[in-house]
């Protein structure tokens, strides 16, 4: 799925990442593909040409607006000759409500439609399956239930993309994210 993004307002949102990703979507002649937003926003693309558009130091912003909400913390973590900071997870209970938003998504609320499903959790599993970890948000299952969860998971991700996408329903950019990391 090589949807462009096109701007349908650039009203503030009052977070100051989106409001200057919004600021750079704006700015561009020629409206990018998810898959080049993704590379620019996250820092990931070298083209000299676009180095412009990218969000400088996301990543240690994205941890420091966690940190002020109370959700991650900050550490100095030795690792051989050099200290390394890290931003471990300080508020388990929002980790838990997630985790088990996610265990009953697949579990006691499947719905087995991804156009059936609410877009913000399709979002988490493709977020969670992008970022490596939906392994771990299933590990505290019973083997029968992970299974259950694992399988059905597979079956979502493995959808296509552009068929998903073309069912719409204010989806599209998710299977658009969900193509881009599948590449």
């Amino acid at each position: 799925v090589s949807l462009q993004v096109l701007l349908k307002s650039d009203a503030p949102t009052g977070d100051v990442l989106l409001d200057e990703t919004l600021r750079h979507i704006k700015a561009t002649e020629v409206a990018e593909t998810v898959q080049t937003w993704i590379e620019l926003l996250t820092g990931e693309t070298w083209n000299p040409f676009k180095l412009q558009y990218q969000l400088r130091n996301v990543r240690e912003r994205l941890a420091k607006a966690l940190v002020e909400k109370g959700i991650l913390t900050t550490e100095k973590q030795n690792f051989l000759l050099f200290d390394m900071t890290t931003h471990p997870v300080c508020n388990a209970s929002e980790k838990q409500r997630l985790v088990k938003k996610l265990q009953e998504s697949v579990l006691e609320r499947w719905v087995n439609d991804p156009q059936r499903m609410e877009r913000r959790t399709l979002a988490l599993l493709v977020l969670a399956h992008a970022s490596d970890v939906l392994e771990n948000v299933f590990a505290s299952l019973a083997d029968d239930k992970y299974d259950v969860a694992m399988n059905r998971t597979k079956d979502l991700l493995d959808m296509d993309p552009e068929v998903e996408a073309a069912k719409a329903r204010g989806t599209e950019m998710i299977w658009a994210v969900l193509a881009a990391f599948n590449k």
